[in-house]
Formats: structure tokens, sequence, C-alpha cells
């Protein structure tokens, strides 16, 4: 039976030299390596500054406590993401607010962020699920109106666009993640981005144990309370090599995309989700909505087809019950929707055609079988 994979990092000969190479060098934590990676983040989005991180999720983390937001404050957050969005929110100890999504591209929905603010919100954590951009259009004028920061959790969107501007220069604060489920992968791994330099300087030491220069001489100091969050060389040895290809990369899956688009356009029982307008969509996943969405997706993998979920409605899970601690805002229509019929089919740089003609083939089959 003939197996596909849900994802497959794309690792080269180039990239395990580059790791060898820091291997040799016996230089092996954060060093210029890393700092290398972060200079071609910048370079490529165009933004003043890029930090390394552990992961997106310490990224975001230390997003909110550089533009302290703690206990006594409210983040807004969609509700159909993964649970990290919420979690950091929750860390540093402020309240997240969890509203609906937008059935048709299961992004945040921007009036329901407009009813949910109080005199207590500080930030709205945006998510740009599977690499669908923001409409920044939408999110800058709540941001303006109510005086909040946005903190983009661009997990899966590196090289997603937006009218032309590149997804981790928009927000005030933007983590991507670099899993290996991303196309941009250091095994572990994130990456925050800001054209602040006051942040950028805050959150640099606090990911270096606080760590500082010495106002009153040389050397260094430790001026603040901080941790370690760290990115090592080894492992920014894999996504600097990646990063360098980050375009030829990203149109390998956005024709791949294509081809999936063309072979589900004729098809009822496929609902493919909208792509914000004016915006480039990476397809960090490519995802789909299906009736009976458990049963295809146990069908398929029963075939060797590796499939998944969406994401999470957080508003189902215990950790985020409705409380003082957690604000549930309103019905969740199309999250509920969302977490029931999405559907990620396998995207890699070295799928083919036949494959995608396979997995579409098998996916009308399951269906059939479903009803």
């Amino acid at each position: 039976m003939r197996k596909i994979p849900l994802i497959k990092p794309y690792i080269t000969e180039s990239t395990k030299a580059r790791v060898l190479e820091v291997l040799d060098s016996g230089f092996l934590t954060e060093g210029s390596v890393t700092q290398s990676l972060e200079k071609a983040f910048c370079d490529y989005l165009k933004v003043d500054h890029a930090l390394a991180f552990t992961s997106c999720t310490t990224g975001l983390e230390v997003a909110l406590r550089a533009l302290k937001i703690g206990p006594g404050d409210e983040v807004i957050v969609p509700a159909y993401t993964y649970p990290a969005t919420a979690n950091v929110v929750s860390i540093v100890g402020a309240t997240p607010v969890i509203v609906d999504v937008d059935k048709g591209n299961m992004l945040i929905d921007y009036e329901k962020i407009e009813s949910s603010v109080t005199d207590r919100t500080r930030a709205i954590i945006s998510v740009s699920l599977f690499g669908n951009p923001l409409d920044y259009g939408k999110l800058d004028k709540i941001k303006h109106k109510h005086d909040l920061y946005i903190v983009e959790d661009a997990a899966c969107s590196i090289g997603s666009e937006i009218g032309g501007r590149k997804v981790g220069s928009l927000a005030d604060i933007s983590v991507f993640s670099m899993h290996p489920r991303k196309f941009i992968t250091t095994g572990e791994g994130g990456m925050l981005t800001t054209d602040n330099s006051d942040w950028a300087d805050w959150i640099s030491s606090y990911k270096h144990f606080g760590m500082a220069p010495h106002k009153q001489g040389a050397g260094m100091t430790f001026d603040k309370v901080g941790t370690n969050y760290k990115l090592s060389d080894v492992l920014s040895a894999i996504g600097l090599d990646q990063i360098k290809q980050v375009d030829e990369l990203l149109d390998r899956r956005i024709k791949l995309a294509g081809y999936y688009d063309s072979l589900l356009a004729s098809s009822s029982d496929v609902l493919v989700p909208d792509t914000t307008a004016t915006g480039k969509h990476s397809y960090q996943s490519y995802c789909i909505y299906v009736e009976n969405r458990d049963f295809v997706l146990n069908d398929l993998r029963s075939r060797q087809i590796e499939v998944q979920i969406g994401s999470y409605a957080l508003h189902h899970l215990p950790a985020f019950a409705d409380s003082a601690q957690c604000r549930i805002e309103g019905e969740m229509p199309g999250t509920n929707y969302s977490a029931s019929h999405a559907l990620v089919l396998p995207l890699y740089h070295d799928l083919s055609h036949g494959d995608q003609d396979y997995v579409v083939e098998e996916l009308h089959n399951s269906i059939s079988r479903s009803k």
C-alpha cells in the first residue's frame, strides 16, 4: 500500500554539511551561526530586529513580558488555534479572552475582537493560521481605536504576505515557529521580529538570563531576572541553509497547493477555506473542510495517507474553561465548525502530482464510504 506522510522536512546534503561544520567547530551553543540566521530573517522580512528562540511559544511569552503585560491585563486570542497561543497569556499572569473565528477562513473574527475589548484589554494575539495572512487594515483600525498592541502568532507564516507586505513586518511583534512541520525548520525553534529597538534590547537581555552591558564600565552585568531561551548554533545551521532557499521552497508549496485546488475545484463534498483578500498564503498546511471529518481522517490513515485535524477549539479544552482566569466570549459557531470539519492533507517539497492525484482519489473514496 502506498504510504504518503503529512510532511517531510527539507534536508539537503548542504544542510547536513553546515551542521557538521558547527559540530566540528566545537562551538555548539548560540553564537555566530544563530546570529547569521537572525540576520537572514531581518533581510528577508525587511525588519530591524530578529531574535532566535527555543520555540515560537517562548518567543510569544517574552513578547508579552516585553510589553509589560501581566496580572490584571486581558489579551484577546482566537478560539481556533494551537493552545500555545493562549498558554502564553496565562503564563505571564494575564487573562486570555477567547473569541470566535470566521468560518470562511478560520482567522479571528474582527467584529468579535471589537465587541470583546474592555478597559483591561492590552493586546491582541492574532494568528495567521496555516500561513493565511491577517487583514491588517481591520486589525490596525482596532489597534489604534483602543490603543492596543498586536502580537502576531505567525508560527505557520514565513513567506506569507498581505498587500505586498510580508508577515513578520506588520505587527508590533511577530513570532514564527521553526518546528519540523514548518518548511523553514531548526528541529525546534522560533524567531521573533520587531522594529522596536527598545523591545528588542529588553528581549535579547531577558532570553540571555537578564544579561546586559555594564553601565559603569566594561563587561556585562545582570540587570533583570531573565531566563535561557537561546537557540543553539547546531539547530540554527539547519534553518540557515533553508532560509537561503526560502523563495524556492515557498514557490514549490504554492504550486502544490494550486494543484490541489485544481483537483478539488469541481468537488461538491470538499470546501477549501478562503485566502484573505490581497493575501499570499504560504501553505504551511493545506487545509480543507469535509463532512464526517473524523471518519475520513481515520479511513485515510488506515490507507497509509497521513492526514491531520486542523487545530484545536480552545473553549472545548479543560485548560481554558470559562473562569476568572480565562474568559470565553460568546458563542463559537465558526470555531465549532472548523474544529469538526477541518482536515489537513499531505504537503511537502518533493510531493509529486501523482501523489496528489492519489491523495485526492482516496479522499473522495473515503468521503463516499462515510455517507
